[in-house]
């Protein structure tokens, strides 16, 4: 909907919160102060940016063109509604003028992704090798999932990009869409190839930039980066598309190629098979995939809402849970509530309450189940998970940087961030 609020300011949103009202519209964004803002790491942007409180989250604010910023805000609402991984779009603000009636820039408003971060803050001092490596995955594995809804994004890079942690890897997100656009009948193998040509020029500059700063290992080669981006998505495009020919006595690899598609993280909802006219050829090729497989499966079980490789990680830890403790006979259901009761839920409440920002809940747990395991290889021996636990948090998680709430802007692209502490608290581990 569409409202007007006072003689020109307008808000365009689905919902409008009224706390929008008390942000200094009549100010450009580059005059705005600590009153308002909201001290979070940025990415490089052509635009004015700022992150700013609001009823207790916290949002992004661009200064942009009237006709682009509805554009964008329309853009990221369809794709949310494809449930491509994008910053909620929240309002477009029109008709804003300084005190003495000079026009200023439309604003686009989205929600801050918690415990997401810009490439350039998922470091303390140095990029090295393996994490620019996992980004690059990350994004190939967006533009994947984009160009299979027949999205093209014309400006793929990392400075568009938010990533989260996703259990040892990185979930991408789609920032920026003021250059994309959305075909209907799908993307052409030359519009993917451009999106994919972009991807690879600009991280390489990206990355070269970071190392000209001294900001990366020497180990790590900008130009080899950039190129698994090209690699990794050519690998997950032909297994999502690709057209797969075999005798008919091997039907069986009918299931070989779903089951590939499944640990990739991807359902096929339809397949696209023929024999040929003498039956004695198969020709499989997947009509529509769906990302989220193990995410979806993780939700029906246990409501746990997770990344991929989060969910894939936990429902791993559940069918080890049922088969160490004898709980085969029950039902899947059944199996995953006591396990979110007996196993998940007391690891989280566990966490002392001022660390509780640091990660996300599905992520600590997948941290404290790498740290178990290392600690009984290294000791030779089976560590209880408690004291697995009460050693992650003392070690390792107290130390950690929040990602939920940072503090400090960046300075030159880069940050240390200060931690914000609720306080001390005790705790003991109840597992």
């Amino acid at each position: 909907m569409s409202d007007a609020f006072g003689e020109s300011l307008s808000i365009t949103a689905a919902t409008v919160d009224p706390a929008l009202l008390d942000l200094p519209w009549s100010l450009p964004l580059e005059q705005w102060t600590s009153e308002h803002i909201a001290a979070l790491p940025k990415g490089i942007s052509r635009h004015i940016v700022r992150f700013a409180n609001l009823s207790g989250y916290v949002i992004a604010v661009k200064e942009t063109s009237a006709d682009l910023a509805q554009r964008e805000y329309d853009m990221l609402r369809t794709l949310q509604r494809l449930e491509v991984p994008c910053v909620e779009p929240l309002a477009v603000i029109q008709g804003r003028t300084d005190e003495n009636g000079a026009p200023l820039e439309t604003a686009l408003v989205t929600r801050h992704l918690r415990f997401s971060l810009p490439y350039r803050a998922l470091f303390s001092q140095m990029l090295r090798p393996d994490t620019a490596t996992r980004l690059a995955d990350a994004l190939a594995l967006l533009l994947v999932r984009l160009h299979v809804i027949g999205f093209f994004w014309g400006d793929v890079s990392l400075s568009n990009t938010l990533f989260r942690r996703d259990a040892g890897a990185f979930a991408a997100y789609l920032v920026d869409a003021e250059t994309g656009k959305l075909y209907q009948g799908g993307l052409s193998k030359g519009q993917r190839e451009n999106d994919l040509e972009v991807a690879r020029v600009n991280i390489a500059g990206e990355l070269m930039d970071l190392a000209a700063g001294g900001h990366v290992d020497e180990d790590l080669d900008p130009l080899v980066t950039s190129e698994r981006i090209v690699s990794q998505y050519r690998m997950l495009w032909n297994e999502l598309t690709g057209r797969e020919s075999f005798s008919s006595a091997e039907r069986w690899r009918i299931n070989q190629r779903v089951d590939r598609l499944n640990t990739l993280g991807f359902d096929i909802e339809e397949l696209s098979i023929r024999t040929a006219e003498h039956g004695s050829e198969v020709v499989i090729q997947p009509k529509v995939v769906d990302a989220g497989h193990h995410t979806r499966r993780l939700l029906r079980l246990t409501g746990l809402d997770a990344e991929e490789n989060q969910a894939r990680r936990l429902l791993n830890d559940l069918d080890q849970w049922r088969h160490a403790f004898g709980k085969g006979h029950l039902d899947e259901e059944m199996a995953a509530h006591e396990w979110v009761a007996g196993v998940f839920e007391p690891v989280i409440r566990a966490i002392p309450r001022e660390l509780r920002g640091k990660l996300e809940s599905a992520e600590i747990f997948h941290q404290v189940l790498e740290h178990r395991w290392f600690m009984s290889e290294r000791q030779s021996r089976d560590v209880p998970l408690a004291e697995a636990l009460n050693s992650y948090v003392e070690e390792i998680l107290r130390h950690r940087r929040d990602e939920a709430a940072l503090l400090e802007p960046v300075t030159g692209g880069l940050a240390v961030p200060t931690r914000i502490s609720a306080g001390p608290e005790d705790w003991r581990a109840t597992v």
